[in-house]
C-alpha cells in the first residue's frame, strides 16, 4: 500500500510541476544561448473543399449566375481560404468590366453567405442594407406608407382630386418605388425608376414658369388652418423625437460636417485635413468586415477615417461650427449630438422659412399648407434621419426667397447656398436677373453682396499656410473629384460595368448637361418681368433639370427641390407690376 502510494505521490508531483511550467509559446534557449524546446505548434486543419469547387458553387448561385450571363463565358476567377472563419471569398473578372462579382462561400456546409454582383462589388452601400440610411424605423412600410398616405391627403384638393395637381403630389411621392428598389440592392432597377419623376417635375415647373397662366387656380388644401398647423407640430416632434431617439444614424456626409468644423475650430482648413486610414497606426478595433476606421492622425489624435469628406463646399463646414462649439467631437464615429443638433436645426429653418414665405404671398393658409408640405414629406424626414447637410443649402435659398425683393438678399442666399452645395450654382443667373433684368445697379448690389458671400465663406482657406495650395486643394477635393467621379446611383454611370443588357448613357448625358446650362440662360432672360411664382417655379426646374444631369444621383437630394416646388403648385399668380 505504501509502495501504491508513492507512486500516486510522484505523478502528482510530476502533473504539478507540468501545470506549473507554461507551454512553451516560442523557442526556448539555455544561458548560453543554444536552442534546448520548440513550442508545440499544431497544424491547421486544412479547407474541406477544393479551390476549383468553391469557384463551381458560387458561380452556380443564382444570383451570380443570372449576373454573369452578360458577360462572355470563362471569366477570370480566384478563391482565398480563411482558417479562423473556416469561409473562403470568391472573387470573379471580365475583361475591361474589371471584377464583377465576389462573395462568400462556407467550407463547412458549402453555401453561398454573401454574393455581391455589380454595383455591389465596389459600393456597400448599394448592397441593400435595411435602415442604412433614414433608420430601420421610418423606412419600415406603415411607417413610410402613412406618411405618403398624410402628405397626400393633406394637400390635394379633396373637393376635387382628379386634377394635374394630385398627380404632381403622386408624382413627388413616386421616388418611394424607387427607393424600395435600392433598399434591397437592386440600384440597376432604383435608378431607372427615379428618372421618370425627376424628368416630369422638371417639365412640369419649367411649363408654369414659362407659362404661368396655363396653370390652374391656386386650389389650397380645404383643410382648417388649424388642422395643417397642429398636424405640422405634432408631425415636427416626432421626427425630431426620432432622430434624438436614434442616436447612431450619422451617415459619412454629416460626419464630414462635424470633422470640417472642428478642422476649423482648429485653426485649420478642412480641405486635404479629413482623418484617413492609409498606412497609420491602428487605434480602435476592427470592424465586420475586419476594416480597422481609428487611426493616429497627422494630429497625434485617434480619429476615425472619412478619407472624402471634404468634398462639400465650404459653408458645409461652417454651419456646424456651433453644434461643435457645444458638444465638440471626440474624433470618433459615435453618436456627433453635433451633426444631429445640426441637422435637426436646418430642418426647422427650411420650415419657419416656409412659413414666412407663405404668409407673405398668400396669408396664413398658404404659410401652413407650405410647412405641413415639408414636414410631412418622406424624403425630407428621410434627409433627417441620416443626419446630413442636405436640408442647408434649400433652407438659405428658401429665406433669399423670402426677401427676394432685395438684389443684396438674393446674391448672399444665393452665394451661401452655392458654397453648401454646388447645384445652386445653376440658379444665380435666374435669381440674379429677377425683377430687375440687366439695370445696372441691381445687377451690381445682387454681384457685390454674392462676392462679399463668396469671400467670407472661402475665409477659412486663408488658415491654410499657402492661400494658392489651400486653393489648389479645394479645387482638387471638391469641384475636379465632383466632375470625374464614378457612380451606379444614375443611368448615366451604366457603361463602365460593359454588361449585355444595360445602356452606355454617356453620351446622352452631355446632351443632357448641356440642355440644363441652356435652360439657365433662357430662365434668366424669359419670362421678362418675372413674379414670385416665375421664380420658384423655375428654380425648381433648375434644381430638378441639374439633378437630373447627375452622375452621382442621391434621394437625400429630394429636399433641395420641394419647397419649390410646392411653391411652384400651390403660389398664387399675381398680375406684372409695370414699373415706371
Amino acid at each position: 500500500m505504501a509502495a501504491v502510494l508513492a507512486v500516486l505521490l510522484c505523478l502528482l508531483l510530476a502533473h504539478a510541476a507540468s501545470a506549473a511550467s507554461p507551454t512553451a509559446v516560442g523557442p526556448v534557449y539555455d544561458a548560453e544561448g543554444r536552442l534546448v524546446e520548440t513550442p508545440f505548434a499544431p497544424s491547421a486543419a486544412k479547407p474541406r473543399l477544393t479551390e476549383d469547387a468553391v469557384v463551381g458553387l458560387f458561380l452556380q448561385y443564382p444570383k451570380v449566375s443570372a449576373w454573369l450571363d452578360r458577360y462572355p463565358p470563362r471569366p477570370q476567377t480566384d478563391a482565398t481560404f480563411d482558417r479562423r472563419t473556416r469561409t473562403w471569398t470568391v472573387h470573379v473578372w471580365s475583361g475591361d468590366a474589371g471584377e464583377v462579382a465576389t462573395g462568400v462561400v462556407s467550407d463547412t456546409s458549402g453555401s453561398v453567405t454573401e454574393a455581391w454582383t455589380g454595383p455591389q462589388v465596389a459600393w456597400k452601400m448599394a448592397r441593400g442594407r435595411p435602415g442604412a440610411f433614414g433608420g430601420k424605423l421610418l423606412t419600415s412600410w406603415p411607417v413610410w406608407l402613412g406618411l405618403s398616405a398624410l402628405f397626400l391627403i393633406g394637400l390635394v384638393d379633396v373637393r376635387r382630386p382628379l386634377t394635374v395637381r394630385t398627380l404632381d403630389l403622386l408624382v413627388l411621392l413616386s421616388f418611394g418605388v424607387s427607393l424600395a428598389f435600392f433598399n434591397r440592392g437592386q440600384v440597376v432597377q432604383s435608378a431607372a425608376l427615379a428618372t421618370p419623376p425627376l424628368v416630369y417635375l422638371a417639365v412640369r415647373t419649367a411649363w408654369i414658369g414659362f407659362r404661368p397662366r396655363s396653370r390652374p387656380g391656386v386650389g389650397l388644401p380645404r383643410w382648417p388652418v388649424w388642422a395643417l398647423a397642429a398636424a405640422t407640430l405634432f408631425l415636427v416632434g416626432f421626427r425630431v423625437g426620432l432622430n434624438v431617439d436614434n442616436e447612431r444614424t450619422v451617415i459619412d456626409v454629416g460626419y464630414a460636417g462635424v470633422i470640417g468644423a472642428d478642422r476649423i475650430l482648429d485653426g485649420r482648413a478642412p480641405y486635404g485635413a479629413m482623418p484617413v486610414e492609409d498606412d497609420r497606426r491602428p487605434c480602435g478595433p476592427a470592424g465586420a468586415d475586419g476594416e480597422i476606421r481609428e487611426r493616429i492622425q497627422s494630429n497625434g489624435r485617434c480619429e476615425s477615417a472619412n478619407p472624402r469628406g471634404d468634398t462639400y463646399g465650404p459653408v458645409a463646414y461652417l454651419a456646424y461650427v456651433p453644434a461643435v462649439l457645444v458638444f465638440g467631437w471626440s474624433g470618433k464615429w459615435d453618436e456627433l449630438p453635433a451633426a444631429h443638433t445640426t441637422a435637426i436645426a436646418f430642418d426647422l429653418l427650411a420650415l419657419a422659412g416656409l412659413v414666412l414665405v407663405g404668409r407673405r404671398h398668400g396669408g396664413p393658409r398658404l404659410a401652413a399648407a407650405l410647412a405641413f408640405g415639408w414636414a410631412a414629406y418622406p424624403f425630407t424626414a428621410y434627409a433627417l434621419m441620416s443626419n446630413t447637410n442636405d436640408a442647408i443649402m434649400p433652407a438659405i435659398l428658401v429665406w433669399g426667397f423670402w426677401l427676394a425683393s432685395s438684389p443684396v438678399a438674393r446674391g448672399t442666399a444665393c452665394a451661401l447656398a452655392a458654397w453648401t452645395k454646388f447645384a445652386a450654382l445653376i440658379v444665380a443667373p435666374l435669381w440674379l436677373t429677377y425683377r430687375s433684368g440687366l439695370r445696372p445697379s441691381h445687377l451690381a448690389r445682387f454681384a457685390g453682396a454674392f462676392l462679399a458671400a463668396t469671400a467670407l465663406a472661402f475665409s477659412i482657406l486663408l488658415l491654410d499656410p499657402s492661400l494658392s495650395g489651400a486653393l489648389h486643394r479645394f479645387w482638387d477635393r471638391t469641384l475636379a473629384f465632383q466632375l470625374e467621379r464614378d457612380s451606379p446611383f444614375s443611368i448615366w454611370d451604366w457603361g463602365q460595368y460593359h454588361a449585355a443588357g444595360i445602356p452606355d448613357l454617356a453620351s446622352l448625358q452631355t446632351v443632357v448637361q448641356l440642355g440644363v446650362i441652356v435652360l439657365a440662360g433662357v430662365a434668366a432672360a424669359v419670362p421678362r418681368d418675372k413674379q414670385p411664382l416665375e421664380l420658384a417655379a423655375l428654380t425648381a426646374a433648375l434644381l430638378l433639370s441639374f439633378e437630373l444631369a447627375l452622375t452621382h444621383w442621391s434621394y437625400l437630394y429630394l429636399p433641395w427641390v420641394l419647397p419649390f416646388v410646392l411653391l411652384a403648385l400651390f403660389l398664387p399668380r399675381t398680375r406684372p407690376v409695370v414699373e415706371p
